[in-house]
């Protein structure tokens, strides 16, 4: 089973925090639709006829497209692959773009989740991260969408600059108070060149405080898992039966394609991933070209992969997985590298599974990191 990620690159506007890829420039959207179906029909033989089950429209904002423009993606998804009987396909969406009209078109298409970019249900943290939805926005999509929808997933943003830790508590509650049946949380990033960095620099906004946001992740995951919330990923919280195929395909290392400018994609032996760039992707595809970068991936890159991926969930890393694929030599080795982090009680052996503890699960990538073969000698 494979899945397909379709990268749309376009935004109203810029949130200050965000590095993904995106223009606010719409005047190619035309032809940006095209080229994306075109690459579907172009990359048809890239899984080997492998059953999609998952289709995930990411970005940027895919809801800034119209029904029929998605309608025409999905299409050429099922006109050039193999799509099981009932597939998962969720369409991330900002609380604007969602009108009583538009869920109702969405919910008569082949979509079945959304994924709603919240982010936060206060006015003052939206401005700060120059969000396009206010709060009211945000709570009367979610009063419809649940109408239409039982797979909502929402982002929730902790860490935020004076975000104190009972208004963290009271978005919490209020997700709750909508039936939500899914959390994608994290915590507030400051990455280079980006607006959120600048302000920063500036002094416009404070600077994040590392330490608040391990407590709001905690407070975060002791009220979801006290509301039969299963914390199944490091920023993922679902109850039994929600959890996202999407994500949970790629922790587990199953292959998936990534469509757009951008977009990433991974066979288990090699990672892709498309230009960075909207004019050069729609000149590169119309000219039948597939503006691709390609590495192949060694044994220890994906011995890496699986020690980061796996930290980060909760079925771990499986010490007879990496005897079987790996060798002796990689699990002696992450006996060795391992140690400290359990006396430290940070990971634990349960079953036979390095995992991570209720304590060393903000740190799971830091962990993993540090257990990674750089060469094998």
């Amino acid at each position: 089973m494979s899945g397909i990620y379709i990268h749309i690159p376009f935004c109203k506007q810029a949130c200050f925090y965000c590095d993904f890829h995106f223009s606010t420039i719409l005047r190619n959207r035309d032809e940006m639709i095209s080229c994306i179906i075109k690459e579907i029909k172009l990359r048809k033989n890239e899984l080997n006829n492998a059953s999609i089950e998952t289709i995930y429209f990411g970005g940027g904002t895919p809801s800034i497209l119209s029904i029929s423009e998605i309608n025409k993606i999905i299409d050429a998804v099922y006109q050039y692959h193999s799509v099981v009987l009932s597939p998962e396909i969720t369409l991330e969406a900002n609380p604007d773009d969602l009108s009583k009209e538009k869920i109702i078109e969405i919910s008569q298409s082949k979509i079945n989740r959304l994924s709603i970019g919240i982010q936060s249900f206060f006015e003052h943290d939206l401005q700060l991260m120059n969000r396009t939805h206010s709060s009211i926005e945000a709570k009367i999509c979610l009063d419809i969408a649940t109408q239409y929808f039982d797979n909502i997933s929402i982002d929730l943003i902790y860490g935020i600059p004076d975000l104190s830790n009972e208004q963290w508590i009271e978005n919490i509650k209020t997700a709750f108070s909508f039936g939500i049946p899914h959390i994608s949380s994290y915590a507030l990033t400051v990455e280079p060149k980006t607006a959120l960095a600048s302000f920063i620099q500036k002094g416009i906004i404070k600077n994040v405080d590392d330490e608040k946001a391990q407590e709001q992740f905690y407070i975060l995951k002791e009220i979801l898992e006290e509301n039969q919330f299963i914390h199944y990923e490091t920023s993922n919280f679902g109850k039994e039966g929600f959890f996202s195929k999407n994500n949970t395909a790629y922790w587990l290392g199953k292959s998936y394609l990534g469509i757009g400018p951008s977009a990433h994609s991974f066979d288990g032996n090699q990672r892709s991933w498309n230009v960075k760039n909207n004019t050069k992707y729609i000149k590169s595809i119309q000219q039948n070209l597939l503006p691709i970068e390609r590495e192949s991936l060694t044994i220890i890159d994906k011995y890496n992969e699986y020690i980061m991926t796996g930290l980060r969930t909760i079925w771990g890393v499986s010490i007879d997985n990496v005897k079987k694929n790996f060798g002796e030599k990689y699990a002696s080795y992450l006996a060795i590298q391992s140690q400290k982090y359990i006396e430290d009680e940070l990971l634990i052996f349960e079953n036979d599974t390095l995992k991570t503890t209720k304590k060393g699960l903000f740190l799971s990538d830091g962990i993993a990191s540090d257990l990674f073969m750089l060469n094998l000698s």
